[in-house]
């Protein structure tokens, strides 16, 4: 399978971000991808660098005023006396109460990020692009005739709305990829496997009838992101029926979360998609830092080979796992499992 990456992934590393009323240490770390990719040439992917794809396709899913808040924000916060070195939203719209838009830097960022876990740094803005540019690139190959393709993105995509980032993402690289395979492809199928909900995504697609979002996640009642993710969000207008969302117990295993994933498979197939992405975050594994789930490596394995049973044209992107230990493993074990093989990565 090829693999395409950034080279330039590690120019967005932020230090800090806000949890359980504290400032902690970043889990977004360049060690994610770097880990990834080392196991990427154990197993014998062929890595490619993507070539460049502008800003159409990555515009087709977010608003012109949140791309040019992720383009400006950094340089316009750090004009502000005394501010962070990273931009940190500290104010935020109230429900029912958005009927402005700021022009303040302060404002614009509570606007177009919905938490405190995505500081925006001197080179994000950059990164993110690249990150997006992968998974289009992966898309073009299916567009071609690839039959799966692999995108290491960094920063991941997944919480991102189309005018708000949060969540560690920024710009939503699977929705991205999703969309642009809709070129070609009548209907195409979006699975998300993190530990979290795809909120991001299912807010791209909540009232689109082509595209068939699935997200298998740790219940959101009370786990992050708590106000999405619940099994009766089924989408609204044209998509209602078209946003199925498979909420699991908190330290779900392998055998329960393969048979949802089994009823996700069933739904799919039922769509009748032409093509697949699949938003592959492995912070549902046992070991994860997140703690959300207790899926094990050997469980990702089995997901990667359910997912390549559907027998469909697919792009795999990159999303969580934050343990520097086993991330690496538990992706090389899905790719391996995809492509009905061992795994060589340890």
């Amino acid at each position: 399978m090829k693999a395409f990456f950034s080279p330039h992934h590690a120019g967005h590393r932020p230090s800090q971000t806000f949890r359980h009323g504290r400032i902690v240490a970043n889990r977004d770390l360049p060690t994610r991808a770097e880990n990834i990719l080392t196991a990427l040439r154990q197993d014998g992917h062929t890595l490619l660098n993507a070539a460049p794809h502008g800003m159409t396709p990555i515009a087709a899913v977010h608003t012109p005023e949140y791309l040019d808040f992720l383009e400006q924000a950094w340089v316009e916060w750090r004009k502000i006396e005394g501010a962070s070195e990273d931009v940190f939203p500290y104010i935020f719209p109230v429900r029912g109460m958005d009927h402005g838009y700021p022009t303040s830097i302060v404002g614009r960022a509570g606007y177009h990020m919905h938490d405190c876990w995505a500081p925006i740094g001197e080179h994000t803005w950059a990164v993110a692009r690249d990150s997006a540019n992968l998974a289009v690139e992966a898309a073009e190959h299916l567009l071609k005739g690839e039959r799966a393709v692999y995108a290491l993105c960094r920063p991941s995509g997944h919480h991102a709305f189309p005018d708000m980032g949060g969540g560690n993402c920024f710009l939503n690289n699977a929705a991205i990829a999703t969309q642009h395979l809709r070129r070609s492809f009548g209907r195409v199928a979006l699975i998300d496997v993190d530990v979290h909900h795809g909120n991001g995504s299912q807010g791209v697609f909540w009232r689109r009838d082509d595209v068939l979002f699935v997200s298998l996640h740790r219940d959101p009642i009370d786990y992050h992101p708590y106000f999405a993710g619940h099994a009766h969000e089924r989408g609204e207008g044209n998509g209602l029926g078209f946003n199925l969302n498979l909420p699991l117990p908190a330290r779900t295993s392998d055998d329960a979360f393969l048979a949802a994933l089994e009823t996700a498979c069933t739904r799919i197939a039922a769509f009748q998609a032409e093509a697949l992405v699949v938003s592959l975050g492995v912070d549902a594994h046992e070991d994860d830092p997140t703690a959300g789930l207790a899926v094990t490596f050997n469980g990702f394995r089995r997901i990667g080979a359910r997912l390549a049973a559907l027998n469909l044209p697919t792009v795999l992107v990159q999303e969580g796992g934050y343990n520097m230990d086993t991330i690496a493993r538990c992706v090389a074990g899905a790719l391996a499992g995809f492509e009905g093989r061992e795994t060589t990565a340890a």
